[in-house]
Protein backbone atom coordinates (compact mmCIF):
# COMPACT_ATOMS: atom_id res chain seq x y z
CA UNK A 1 0.00 0.00 0.00
CA UNK A 2 1.26 3.18 -0.90
CA UNK A 3 1.18 6.55 1.45
CA UNK A 4 -1.29 8.57 -0.27
CA UNK A 5 0.44 11.75 0.98
CA UNK A 6 3.57 11.02 -0.53
CA UNK A 7 2.35 9.73 -3.93
CA UNK A 8 1.26 13.66 -4.59
CA UNK A 9 3.59 13.64 -7.79
CA UNK A 10 0.86 11.25 -9.86
CA UNK A 11 -1.58 13.79 -10.03
CA UNK A 12 0.69 16.78 -10.67
CA UNK A 13 1.20 16.44 -13.96
CA UNK A 14 -1.26 18.18 -16.70
CA UNK A 15 -2.23 14.72 -17.98
CA UNK A 16 -3.65 12.00 -15.31
CA UNK A 17 -5.40 8.44 -16.74
CA UNK A 18 -5.50 5.08 -15.42
CA UNK A 19 -2.36 3.84 -17.69
CA UNK A 20 -0.13 6.76 -16.54
CA UNK A 21 -0.84 5.81 -12.83
CA UNK A 22 0.56 2.60 -13.15
CA UNK A 23 3.10 3.10 -15.27
CA UNK A 24 4.38 5.72 -12.53
CA UNK A 25 3.47 3.57 -9.98
CA UNK A 26 5.62 0.72 -11.62
CA UNK A 27 8.61 2.93 -12.51
CA UNK A 28 8.41 3.43 -8.69
CA UNK A 29 8.12 0.24 -7.38
CA UNK A 30 10.95 -0.37 -10.00
CA UNK A 31 13.22 1.60 -8.34
CA UNK A 32 12.31 0.71 -5.18
CA UNK A 33 10.99 4.36 -4.49
CA UNK A 34 7.12 3.43 -3.54
CA UNK A 35 6.20 5.33 -0.16
CA UNK A 36 4.81 2.30 1.44
CA UNK A 37 2.17 2.81 4.49
CA UNK A 38 2.13 1.00 7.54
CA UNK A 39 -0.95 -1.21 8.05
CA UNK A 40 -2.25 -2.37 11.30
CA UNK A 41 -2.88 -6.16 12.21
CA UNK A 42 -6.32 -6.57 12.21
CA UNK A 43 -6.92 -8.10 16.11
CA UNK A 44 -5.06 -4.44 17.14
CA UNK A 45 -7.34 -2.76 14.57
CA UNK A 46 -10.33 -4.07 16.89
CA UNK A 47 -8.70 -2.58 19.88
CA UNK A 48 -8.27 0.25 18.68
CA UNK A 49 -11.83 0.69 17.28
CA UNK A 50 -12.91 0.00 21.14
CA UNK A 51 -10.28 2.56 22.36
CA UNK A 52 -11.56 5.24 20.32
CA UNK A 53 -15.31 4.62 20.63
CA UNK A 54 -14.29 4.95 24.36
CA UNK A 55 -13.05 8.91 23.59
CA UNK A 56 -16.63 9.47 22.17
CA UNK A 57 -18.43 7.88 25.00
CA UNK A 58 -15.86 9.96 27.36
CA UNK A 59 -17.11 13.20 25.39
CA UNK A 60 -20.44 12.43 25.55
CA UNK A 61 -20.34 12.47 29.20
CA UNK A 62 -18.42 15.93 29.39
CA UNK A 63 -21.08 17.16 26.94
CA UNK A 64 -23.90 16.30 29.73
CA UNK A 65 -21.80 17.85 32.92
CA UNK A 66 -21.90 20.92 30.66
CA UNK A 67 -25.60 20.94 30.07
CA UNK A 68 -26.20 20.22 33.67
CA UNK A 69 -24.13 23.40 34.77
CA UNK A 70 -25.97 25.22 31.63
CA UNK A 71 -29.57 24.33 33.23
CA UNK A 72 -28.88 25.83 36.20
CA UNK A 73 -26.95 28.80 35.52
CA UNK A 74 -30.21 29.48 33.46
CA UNK A 75 -32.51 28.91 36.27
CA UNK A 76 -30.01 31.40 38.33
CA UNK A 77 -29.55 28.70 40.66
CA UNK A 78 -26.39 28.85 42.77
CA UNK A 79 -24.32 25.83 42.77
CA UNK A 80 -20.62 24.61 43.61
CA UNK A 81 -19.05 23.65 40.38
CA UNK A 82 -16.40 21.49 41.64
CA UNK A 83 -19.48 19.44 43.61
CA UNK A 84 -22.13 18.98 41.46
CA UNK A 85 -20.71 15.84 39.55
CA UNK A 86 -20.90 14.44 42.66
CA UNK A 87 -23.90 11.38 43.45
CA UNK A 88 -24.63 13.06 47.33
CA UNK A 89 -24.31 16.55 46.18
CA UNK A 90 -26.27 16.46 43.06
CA UNK A 91 -29.53 14.88 44.94
CA UNK A 92 -29.21 17.64 47.63
CA UNK A 93 -29.28 20.48 45.03
CA UNK A 94 -32.45 19.05 43.53
CA UNK A 95 -34.15 18.48 46.85
CA UNK A 96 -33.04 22.30 47.75
CA UNK A 97 -34.86 23.55 44.62
CA UNK A 98 -37.92 25.27 44.69
CA UNK A 99 -38.65 28.30 42.50
CA UNK A 100 -37.21 26.03 39.68
CA UNK A 101 -39.75 24.43 37.00
CA UNK A 102 -39.89 20.90 36.76
CA UNK A 103 -39.19 20.55 33.20
CA UNK A 104 -35.79 21.81 34.17
CA UNK A 105 -35.37 19.34 37.16
CA UNK A 106 -36.48 16.51 34.38
CA UNK A 107 -33.69 17.44 32.12
CA UNK A 108 -31.69 17.86 35.15
CA UNK A 109 -32.23 13.76 36.48
CA UNK A 110 -32.13 12.49 32.38
CA UNK A 111 -28.83 14.79 32.09
CA UNK A 112 -27.10 12.69 35.17
CA UNK A 113 -28.43 9.53 34.35
CA UNK A 114 -26.87 9.58 30.96
CA UNK A 115 -23.90 10.87 32.22
CA UNK A 116 -23.63 8.16 35.03
CA UNK A 117 -24.51 5.78 32.04
CA UNK A 118 -21.58 7.07 29.74
CA UNK A 119 -19.00 7.18 32.76
CA UNK A 120 -20.14 3.39 33.30
CA UNK A 121 -19.49 2.41 29.49
CA UNK A 122 -16.50 4.02 29.20
CA UNK A 123 -14.89 1.96 32.49
CA UNK A 124 -16.10 -1.60 31.26
CA UNK A 125 -14.29 -0.58 28.27
CA UNK A 126 -10.98 0.58 29.93
CA UNK A 127 -11.22 -2.86 32.06
CA UNK A 128 -12.04 -4.65 29.19
CA UNK A 129 -8.35 -3.23 26.91
CA UNK A 130 -6.68 -3.73 30.46
CA UNK A 131 -7.45 -7.74 30.52
CA UNK A 132 -5.97 -8.30 26.74
CA UNK A 133 -3.32 -10.60 26.72
CA UNK A 134 -1.78 -8.60 23.73
CA UNK A 135 -1.73 -5.76 25.78
CA UNK A 136 -1.37 -6.51 29.78
CA UNK A 137 2.70 -6.50 29.37
CA UNK A 138 2.99 -4.14 27.65
CA UNK A 139 1.06 -1.89 29.02
CA UNK A 140 2.49 -2.12 32.53
CA UNK A 141 5.95 -1.37 31.18
CA UNK A 142 4.30 1.51 29.81
CA UNK A 143 3.63 2.81 33.50
CA UNK A 144 6.47 2.41 34.86
CA UNK A 145 6.73 6.02 33.74
CA UNK A 146 6.26 8.51 36.46
CA UNK A 147 2.88 10.49 35.11
CA UNK A 148 1.62 7.99 32.22
CA UNK A 149 -1.45 6.60 32.98
CA UNK A 150 -3.67 4.08 31.82
CA UNK A 151 -5.28 6.38 29.15
CA UNK A 152 -1.85 7.39 27.80
CA UNK A 153 -0.76 3.88 27.64
CA UNK A 154 -3.33 2.09 26.02
CA UNK A 155 -3.68 5.03 23.15
CA UNK A 156 0.08 4.54 23.12
CA UNK A 157 -0.07 0.97 22.37
CA UNK A 158 -2.74 0.76 19.91
CA UNK A 159 -2.41 4.16 18.23
CA UNK A 160 1.38 2.84 17.39
CA UNK A 161 1.08 -0.75 17.31
CA UNK A 162 4.87 -1.56 16.18
CA UNK A 163 7.58 1.14 17.87
CA UNK A 164 10.00 -0.37 15.63
CA UNK A 165 8.45 1.32 12.44
CA UNK A 166 10.36 4.56 14.17
CA UNK A 167 13.75 4.77 13.29
CA UNK A 168 14.08 7.91 15.19
CA UNK A 169 12.64 9.73 17.85
CA UNK A 170 12.32 12.82 15.41
CA UNK A 171 9.89 10.30 13.27
CA UNK A 172 7.92 9.63 16.52
CA UNK A 173 7.45 13.19 17.97
CA UNK A 174 6.30 14.13 14.05
CA UNK A 175 4.28 11.13 13.65
CA UNK A 176 2.46 12.22 17.21
CA UNK A 177 1.90 15.97 15.32
CA UNK A 178 4.22 17.51 18.28
CA UNK A 179 6.64 18.87 15.54
CA UNK A 180 6.05 22.42 13.71
CA UNK A 181 5.97 22.97 9.48
CA UNK A 182 9.20 23.68 8.60
CA UNK A 183 10.26 25.81 5.63
CA UNK A 184 13.61 26.59 3.91
CA UNK A 185 14.83 28.64 0.97
CA UNK A 186 17.49 30.01 0.01
CA UNK A 187 19.11 30.49 3.50
CA UNK A 188 16.00 31.20 5.45
CA UNK A 189 14.55 29.40 7.95
CA UNK A 190 10.81 29.64 8.96
CA UNK A 191 8.81 27.18 11.54
CA UNK A 192 5.02 27.72 11.62
CA UNK A 193 2.62 26.04 13.38
CA UNK A 194 1.99 22.59 14.52
CA UNK A 195 1.47 20.10 11.49
CA UNK A 196 -1.64 18.80 10.61
CA UNK A 197 -0.11 15.50 8.81
CA UNK A 198 -0.68 13.89 12.53
CA UNK A 199 -1.98 11.12 14.34
CA UNK A 200 -4.84 13.25 16.01
CA UNK A 201 -5.62 10.52 18.86
CA UNK A 202 -2.08 10.63 19.86
CA UNK A 203 -1.73 14.13 19.78
CA UNK A 204 -4.71 14.90 22.03
CA UNK A 205 -3.78 12.35 24.95
CA UNK A 206 -0.07 13.41 24.66
CA UNK A 207 -0.78 17.11 25.34
CA UNK A 208 -3.27 16.33 28.11
CA UNK A 209 -0.95 14.33 29.59
CA UNK A 210 2.30 16.85 29.24
CA UNK A 211 0.16 19.09 31.74
CA UNK A 212 0.09 16.88 34.27
CA UNK A 213 2.96 14.90 34.47
CA UNK A 214 5.35 17.23 35.15
CA UNK A 215 3.41 17.02 39.09
CA UNK A 216 4.80 13.27 39.61
CA UNK A 217 7.64 12.98 37.08
CA UNK A 218 11.13 14.95 38.63
CA UNK A 219 12.56 14.98 35.28
CA UNK A 220 9.94 16.05 33.39
CA UNK A 221 9.18 19.15 36.29
CA UNK A 222 12.89 20.33 35.82
CA UNK A 223 12.30 20.51 31.87
CA UNK A 224 8.77 21.84 32.13
CA UNK A 225 10.75 24.88 34.53
CA UNK A 226 13.27 25.37 32.55
CA UNK A 227 10.96 25.86 29.43
CA UNK A 228 8.93 28.18 31.37
CA UNK A 229 11.36 30.30 32.45
CA UNK A 230 11.69 31.06 28.62
CA UNK A 231 8.64 32.86 28.90
CA UNK A 232 5.93 30.37 26.38
CA UNK A 233 3.80 28.21 28.56
CA UNK A 234 2.76 26.11 25.43
CA UNK A 235 6.18 25.59 24.56
CA UNK A 236 7.26 23.99 28.08
CA UNK A 237 4.05 22.20 27.29
CA UNK A 238 4.91 21.00 24.25
CA UNK A 239 8.40 20.03 24.92
CA UNK A 240 7.21 18.05 27.82
CA UNK A 241 5.12 15.73 25.54
CA UNK A 242 8.02 15.59 23.18
CA UNK A 243 9.93 14.17 26.25
CA UNK A 244 7.00 11.80 27.02
CA UNK A 245 7.61 10.47 23.74
CA UNK A 246 11.12 10.18 23.43
CA UNK A 247 9.81 8.22 27.27
CA UNK A 248 7.47 6.08 25.79
CA UNK A 249 9.61 4.96 22.53
CA UNK A 250 12.61 3.82 24.32
CA UNK A 251 10.30 1.40 27.11
CA UNK A 252 8.28 -0.22 24.01
CA UNK A 253 11.72 -0.93 21.82
CA UNK A 254 13.54 -2.09 24.74
CA UNK A 255 11.07 -3.98 26.34
CA UNK A 256 12.09 -2.86 29.77
CA UNK A 257 10.37 -0.81 32.36
CA UNK A 258 11.76 2.91 33.08
CA UNK A 259 14.96 3.48 35.09
CA UNK A 260 16.07 6.90 35.47
CA UNK A 261 19.64 7.00 35.31
CA UNK A 262 22.21 9.47 37.62
CA UNK A 263 21.11 13.01 36.41
CA UNK A 264 23.76 14.78 34.90
CA UNK A 265 25.69 17.42 37.51
CA UNK A 266 23.79 20.97 38.09
CA UNK A 267 24.52 23.77 35.42
CA UNK A 268 26.49 25.79 38.38
CA UNK A 269 28.11 23.02 39.49
CA UNK A 270 30.13 22.49 35.67
CA UNK A 271 30.58 26.28 35.28
CA UNK A 272 32.82 25.76 38.69
CA UNK A 273 34.49 22.93 37.69
CA UNK A 274 35.44 24.48 34.22
CA UNK A 275 36.61 27.40 36.16
CA UNK A 276 38.52 25.63 38.58
CA UNK A 277 39.99 23.58 35.92
CA UNK A 278 40.95 26.63 33.88
CA UNK A 279 42.44 28.28 36.94
CA UNK A 280 45.24 25.13 37.31
CA UNK A 281 46.05 25.48 33.24
CA UNK A 282 46.78 29.19 33.90
CA UNK A 283 48.66 28.45 37.12
CA UNK A 284 50.63 25.73 35.66
CA UNK A 285 52.08 28.04 32.18
CA UNK A 286 55.44 29.16 32.85
CA UNK A 287 56.04 33.24 33.75
CA UNK A 288 56.50 35.62 30.88
CA UNK A 289 59.70 36.76 30.48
Amino acid sequence: MGHPARMKAITAGKKKSDSIDARTIADLLRCNLLPTCYVMAPEMRDLRRLLRYRNMVVQQSVRMQNKMAGLLTESGTVFVKDKLHGKKYFSELIKSLEEVPESVKDLLRMSRGSMEMFESTQKQIIKRLLSQPALEQRVERLMSIRGVGAITALTWTLEVADPRRFSSIGDAVSYCGLTSAFRSSAGKEQRGPLSKQRNAWLQTVLIEAAQLAPRWNPQLAALHTHQLALGHANRATLQVARKLVAYLLAVDKSGQPFQVHTPPPPENAKAKNKTRRNNQKTAALPAAA
